[in-house]
């Protein structure tokens, strides 16, 4: 019994020894130019749905009109541009320094095929080791959804939104 007991003990320090070792050793990727660990985008993106499970369907309050739209474009313009681009934009250095890299939003890897209400969660609460701040508290809710509904009509924007867009800071 004292063996099974010794057994379990070690069998479960010795991993943590091992992970403990791995990262004083300089083992971990910590630059952005590194490359992830194994499992490491699987972890990040199974926590995430299931943070975003309860709130992910969440009907706007905010219609995608035409005034919702060119709101949520100036506040894209300054807070969002600069990392998400605009329509026809290169990557930014700093979308190109960042890891992971943050999804150009008006090219062939948008969010249109996301719910409104995903794309209001992230803006609203960021997303932890990306560089995707939460504007939680920095804009208002009418903001949050006028952002998401923009994000979200991508594909379908006019042009008057699109010379809005074109103002983006780099």
């Amino acid at each position: 019994m004292k063996k099974l007991i010794a057994g379990v003990i070690v069998g479960f320090c010795l991993p943590l020894l091992g992970a403990y070792l791995f990262l004083i050793g300089g083992g971990m990727p910590v630059a952005t130019k590194g490359p992830p660990l194994p499992l490491e985008r699987f972890i990040a993106k199974a926590a995430l749905h299931k943070a975003m499970d309860n709130e992910i369907n969440k009907p706007s309050p905010v219609p995608a009109d035409e005034t919702n739209l060119q709101a949520g474009a100036k506040v894209y313009v300054v807070h969002c541009s600069v990392c998400h681009g605009g329509p026809g934009d290169e990557p930014s250095f700093i979308a190109k320094g960042l890891f992971p890299k943050p999804p150009q939003l008006f090219g062939q890897h948008g969010v249109t095929d996301d719910p409104v209400g995903e794309s209001y969660w992230k803006i609203k609460n960021g997303i932890r080791l990306t560089g995707m701040p939460g504007f939680d508290g920095n804009l208002t809710d009418t903001e949050l959804w006028q952002v998401s509904q923009l994000v979200y009509s991508a594909d379908k924007i006019s042009d008057d939104i699109k010379q809005i867009l074109k103002q983006s800071v780099k």
